[in-house]
């Protein structure tokens, strides 16, 4: 197994590090309901739910 010759100082391994960052998800609302949501996410809205703005499943069918 390789090993490395010398140990990576702190700064280059910061540096490194510095490109991986998280976005932040891209919120759309939706056309029907008025819903902000996040995108490709199913979500409730008085406790129905709702994907691509078609009704899925109703509260009463729980």
């Amino acid at each position: 197994m390789a090993h490395p010759k010398r140990k990576t100082s702190k700064t280059r391994r910061d540096k490194r590090r510095t490109h991986v960052k998280a976005s932040q998800p891209t919120i759309g609302v939706d056309a029907t309901t008025g819903e902000a949501h996040v995108w490709h996410r199913g979500y409730f809205v008085d406790g129905n739910f709702y994907y691509r703005g078609k009704l899925v499943f109703t509260a009463e069918e729980e």
